[in-house]
């Protein structure tokens, strides 16, 4: 992705009586690390009671083997994160806890809710968080409040009811895995945003995940997906399923253009078959006369191969990237992030001299990724450095689930495709259409939120609610 969009987070539970539960929660957030590289954390229960173990950080690096070996359970619940509510903070890590008089309960969330403000509001009215010996949220994001809702309205350790209660209250994107000291759940909200995945173990065991990926990586079978609207309980009574509202389906397409890594599987569909059809429509739509197609790695492969198969031009990977750099956009200043471009792509002079080159990428955010790549190309001997980006220009912003700048740092939104042709110095620039994306799915039109594109969002955003990710964040003092 060329620019600074990100997504909010991945998830996983896990309820296994036979098997290792915390190495296996280890290893499904391994395989969700491209969705959250802020935070990790892991929430484990034996029956009785529940540990939490959270830090700043990548999980190979919060997590170790005398960690994983302290963790001791059959029920857990995984966390990696992505700041969207709340800025990168231990506290905001999750997974989110609570004790209350009632019991324990720990939540973990890969979405955003758009009335935050209004739940605040109502939980400081119930007398804040219950948690003895806290007078106030310890926390500065949307989650955290959900996870004091659920723990006030407890009963008997019920928190089955607790949660049937609470969710028609929330209002936005939520993919949840909530645990108590002896039952997994899962809840997604009513329009599916975020994708959750149920799998199970051939011991008997079950798995929630955010994709399918995870299912793969710790031996689990793909079941079926958790449904919009729905909530499933799973203990040693086996799976259970609730309907706390009906659902009204606009999953995130975004999910399938970047997010969600190449061998997933996304309603129904594969990923990279998804991205490769995208490349293909997007050769149809918007040839260029060239003799290289090469991608962005990694995001651009999938749309590269499909591009070239199309149009019949010879596919090359015409930058080595260096496997060991993060993504760019982790770092804190633009200099740093132009430097760490250069420090995870090297473009292969040899491939490139000489020749037009047709460049391929999932998405322009502020276009200054974009812009050095092309220079870096023609740096490298190109003739020609022609762009295909194989989904529409982002013009609006998301108040769901990604990380993605104000409108006005949006150069799709700023400028025409002409203007950000020019921008970026490109011979020539094209993305692909809404109609053709959404075709390359193979799934119902009706079937996705197409917001960043369109400015249709399913759900009202408020004025006064999530302009910004510290929407709960204590104003900082100025210094003059």
């Amino acid at each position: 992705m060329s620019g600074e969009a990100r997504d909010a987070c991945g998830v996983v539970g896990i309820y296994a009586p036979d098997e290792d539960v915390a190495r296996l929660t280890y290893y499904a957030l391994y395989a969700l690390q491209h969705r959250g590289q802020e935070s990790a954390g892991i929430a484990i229960s034996n029956g009785d009671s529940m540990v939490v173990y959270k830090d700043l950080g990548l999980v190979s690096q919060v997590f170790d083997e005398p960690t994983l070996k302290s963790l001791r359970g059959h029920v857990s619940i995984g966390h990696c994160r992505y700041s969207t509510t709340g800025r990168n903070t231990w506290a905001n890590a999750q997974p989110s806890f609570k004790s209350g008089p009632e019991g324990q309960v720990a939540l973990a969330h890969n979405g955003n809710l758009v009335n935050t403000l209004d739940l605040k509001r109502q939980l400081d009215e119930a007398g804040g968080d219950p948690t003895p010996n806290r007078a106030r949220l310890g926390s500065s994001n949307d989650t955290e409040i959900v996870t004091a809702f659920i723990a006030r309205a407890q009963r008997q350790r019920d928190t089955r009811q607790a949660l049937k209660e609470i969710m028609p209250r929330l209002s936005g994107a939520f993919s949840f895995t909530i645990m108590d000291e002896q039952t997994l759940f899962g809840v997604r909200d009513p329009y599916g945003f975020r994708p959750l995945c149920i799998g199970r173990f051939d011991s008997g065991g079950w798995v929630l995940a955010s994709e399918t990926c995870a299912l793969d990586l710790i031996g689990a079978r793909f079941i079926r997906d958790v449904e919009p609207g729905e909530m499933v309980s799973i203990n040693a009574d086996g799976l259970t399923s609730d309907r706390f509202a009906a659902p009204s389906v606009a999953t995130c397409v975004f999910e399938h253009v970047y997010f969600a890594r190449p061998d997933s599987a996304l309603m129904g569909q594969n990923v990279y078959a998804t991205r490769y059809r995208m490349g293909q429509r997007l050769a149809e739509e918007s040839p260029a006369a060239a003799e290289l197609v090469m991608p962005l790695p990694d995001s651009g492969v999938p749309s590269a191969q499909g591009y070239a198969q199309t149009s019949g031009i010879v596919y090359g990977e015409g930058f080595v990237k260096n496997r060991y750099v993060g993504r760019t956009f982790i770092q804190p200043t633009q200099a740093m992030r132009q430097q760490g471009i250069r420090m995870k792509l090297n473009p292969l002079r040899e491939v490139i001299a000489g020749k037009r080159v047709v460049v391929t990428d999932d998405s322009i955010v502020r276009g200054n990724t974009t812009r050095q790549i092309v220079h870096m190309l023609r740096e490298a001997g190109a003739r020609e450095v022609h762009v295909r980006i194989s989904s529409p220009p982002i013009k609006w912003p998301c108040f769901y689930g990604i990380d993605m700048p104000n409108q006005d740092e949006l150069i799709g939104s700023q400028l025409s495709v002409e203007g950000v042709r020019d921008h970026i110095s490109a011979d020539s620039l094209a993305y692909l259409s809404i109609e053709g994306m959404i075709a390359a799915t193979e799934l119902p039109s009706d079937s996705f939120c197409t917001a960043c594109f369109s400015s249709d969002y399913p759900i009202p955003i408020p004025e006064r609610e999530l302009h910004t990710k510290n929407v709960l964040e204590t104003p900082r003092p100025r210094s003059d």
